[in-house]
């Protein structure tokens, strides 16, 4: 039998944690975070993650795994998943899978090509030499080795030439042509519910209310906190996240606060649609209007009516 997993997608500020909650007080389920930002620790309040309050009546599994210069990629999602995925199943029930981050549904629904794990002498290696002769002349070797990858690619984007340049040295192989291999799919059956709004100027009014809130709430010295520690610095992946790249740069003096947030606005929009964009070229999801008061209550009902938790019953009993 093909256990169950359920993914609940939408764009930022569509209300999945709302609903998940909502899920989890209704039926025997789990929460999996699918958030490219809310694995870091010290990163609470840019990164919309849920409160102490919630996360007491829903816990979220791979919600400050990591510290904030650290790594973290779809094939540590999809490793980590799987494995919390089987464990939840083992309990007799079924993984919810929440967030934004569709890349990390993409992967883990669809296989990822099979590369190499890091390998952290390599990673300190290129990270010398980069501070040495910057990541634009490591960009320039990764031309000579892997020209597909190179040209996809831009010259400061320090994480994905590291990335490339590891994998070759590892394998001697160009990471253009593993990631060209067919991926191993996933055993699991995922049943996936998109929170789309009808009207989309409401979600972006949501975002901009949202951001406003993070203000209020300290996001400035949240920000400000994360500069002050040492291994800390602006190119990290953390610091790329939307929001956190804008005030920073205000706290670096490149604008006023004001410049900052207009900035975080419309690159937060930009990511909510290319999000949508993304949720609807798929055509097998449950969708949702995620501006519908009732929204909760009728993805809930949809799930009652697909007999996933007699499946789980049968399989765990």
């Amino acid at each position: 039998m093909t256990l169950p997993v359920v993914c609940l997608l939408g764009p930022t500020a569509s209300g999945k944690t709302g609903v998940a909650v909502d899920l989890v007080k209704r039926f025997p389920m789990e929460i999996i975070s699918v958030d490219s930002a809310m694995v870091y620790r010290q990163m609470n309040i840019g990164t919309a993650k849920p409160e102490a309050e919630v996360l007491a009546i829903a816990p979220h599994h791979l919600i400050d795994v990591r510290d904030p210069w650290q790594t973290y990629s779809a094939g540590d999602f999809c490793t980590d998943a799987q494995e919390l995925i089987t464990n939840i199943h083992q309990r007799g029930r079924i993984p919810l899978l929440v967030g934004g981050t569709l890349l990390y549904f993409r992967a883990l629904q669809s296989g990822l090509a099979p590369l190499p794990p890091a390998d952290l002498a390599i990673r300190s290696e290129l990270e010398s030499r980069a501070a040495a002769c910057g990541w634009p002349v490591l960009h320039a070797e990764l031309a000579q080795a892997d020209p597909d990858a190179a040209k996809k690619i831009h010259v400061t984007d320090r994480q994905r030439i590291q990335r490339a340049l590891e994998v070759f040295m590892i394998t001697g192989t160009p990471i253009s042509q593993l990631q060209r291999l067919v991926p191993v799919k996933s055993p699991f059956s995922f049943t996936r519910i998109a929170l789309i709004p009808d009207d989309r100027q409401a979600l972006y009014r949501r975002i901009e209310s949202r951001f406003q809130k993070m203000l209020a709430a300290g996001f400035v010295e949240e920000v400000h906190a994360l500069m002050g520690l040492s291994d800390m610095f602006p190119e990290l992946a953390s610091m790329r996240a939307v929001g956190y790249r804008q005030i920073w740069q205000y706290l670096a003096g490149q604008g006023s606060l004001d410049d900052a947030g207009q900035q975080a606005t419309q690159a937060t929009r930009r990511l909510a649609k290319r999000q949508l964009t993304w949720l609807r070229s798929d055509a097998d999801e449950l969708s949702f209007d995620c501006l519908d008061e009732r929204l909760a209550t009728r993805v809930g009902d949809a799930l009652q009516q697909l007999d996933l938790f007699d499946a789980i019953s049968s399989a765990s009993s």
